[in-house]
């Protein structure tokens, strides 16, 4: 039986906060222990990432549905194990095919819990208050994957894998919590006499194709995602290789080069909060125009921002267009999310928002190899610079719906 004593939203911040500072322990030295401990080359860095992201794409709408036709609620409690149990296995045993094996199950995991999450708050607390709680969800995570870079960076120095299988057996003990303290009052299942199963998993997710036909701007929503995608899977999975062995490390002492990637995570939170409290205050989350603006000035800066990184050499300049991109990138989540739920009814929420991670699934799956290639061919930076101008094309889109909303 939930705890009664917890509300949704309660629920949805202790979700939010934990499940960020557990992932944070789990992928704050990630890469460093693949590299490192693994000596995955780039292309198969960028090939565990496809594999990830193949795995969501298939997925991801099977599991959205399931969200919409049974519970969001155990949707998003499965998830908790699968993600728990995927990374465990990632870091304790560091063979290519072994990582690759992980990479299916949490991602697996990660598609329970998308869209599933931000449509079972969306329910509880009313689409006029997803918004702020989208936002206000996304300020705990960071506090929480603040905590849990300072734990990863602890724990990394002791042995680089360490934080990821203490991290995945924390995020086990979520899913137990939840089990405990998650409500469920905002969503009725279809009932069993009228489920027939399938069919009515068909029936949503043709409901969320059709939601999507009709609906333009949705159309663009997912073309850009699909083009962020492409852009992030070079960005996130080379950016490591990148600073590990183009750059000189300053020495910090007795500590290890690993503490520099909880540095850079860490005052990168930090920033991240105090960019999304702005955003919060000073942007209609329910505006279609004023978030299509935010988020397209982000894209600016952080094309910008991942060319220069890729083109250069020298560590402090590099350092703080780190310090500049990661925290636009986590502002830019949850307006993202907020752009979408604006365009979706409650019945195929999940749905449509899992077709999003989908297509941003896609974008990742198609531009993964690519840069994994162009890294290994010519090197890491130049495939950086290829990333960073990826993005320039989602700009046409965004300035094509302010006009088409504009005018409305």
């Amino acid at each position: 039986m939930p705890l009664k004593k917890l509300d949704a939203y309660k629920t949805f911040l202790i979700l939010q906060g934990a499940s960020a500072l557990f992932f944070a322990m789990m992928t704050t030295t990630n890469l460093v222990y693949q590299v490192q401990e693994a000596h995955l080359n780039p292309l198969q860095l960028v090939l565990v990432g496809t594999i990830l992201e193949i795995s969501v794409f298939l997925f991801e709408i099977p599991t959205g549905v399931v969200a919409d036709v049974y519970s969001r609620r155990w949707s998003v409690i499965i998830g908790q194990f699968l993600l728990g149990a995927g990374f465990i296995l990632n870091g304790a045993i560091p063979r290519f095919d072994v990582i690759l094996l992980a990479q299916v199950i949490w991602g697996v995991g990660y598609t329970f819990t998308s869209g599933a999450t931000q449509a079972w708050i969306a329910d509880e607390v009313g689409e006029g208050n997803a918004g702020h709680a989208f936002l206000r969800g996304a300020q705990v995570s960071q506090l929480g994957a603040l905590i849990g870079i300072a734990i990863a960076t602890a724990l990394a120095n002791v042995q680089v894998n360490l934080p990821i299988i203490i991290g995945g057996s924390l995020q086990m003990l979520l899913g137990i919590f939840l089990m405990l303290a998650m409500p469920e009052t905002g969503f009725t299942p279809t009932r069993s006499k009228d489920r027939s199963s399938w069919q009515k998993m068909a029936q949503t997710f043709q409901d969320g194709i059709q939601t999507v036909r009709v609906r333009p701007a949705l159309i663009t929503i997912l073309a850009v995602n699909a083009i962020y995608g492409m852009f992030s899977e070079g960005m996130d999975r080379l950016w490591t290789p990148h600073f590990l062995n183009d750059f000189t490390l300053p020495k910090l002492g007795s500590l290890e080069p690993v503490t520099w990637f909880g540095i850079i995570s860490g005052t990168a939170m930090l920033l991240s909060i105090a960019g999304t409290e702005i955003v919060h205050r000073r942007i209609d989350t329910n505006s279609h125009v004023a978030v299509a603006r935010v988020l397209s000035l982000i894209n600016v800066l952080v094309s910008a921002g991942v060319v220069v990184f890729g083109a250069i050499t020298n560590f402090a300049l590099a350092l703080v267009i780190l310090l500049l991109v990661r925290p636009l990138r986590r502002v830019y989540d949850p307006l993202y999310t907020a752009w979408v739920n604006q365009h979706v009814n409650s019945n195929v929420r999940a749905t449509v928002l899992s077709m999003s991670s989908q297509s941003g699934a896609l974008g990742e799956i198609i531009g993964g190899p690519i840069f994994g290639i162009i890294a290994t061919v010519t090197s890491v930076g130049t495939s950086l610079v290829v990333a960073g101008a990826m993005l320039l094309p989602a700009l046409l889109l965004y300035a094509r719906e302010i006009r088409r909303s504009e005018k409305r």
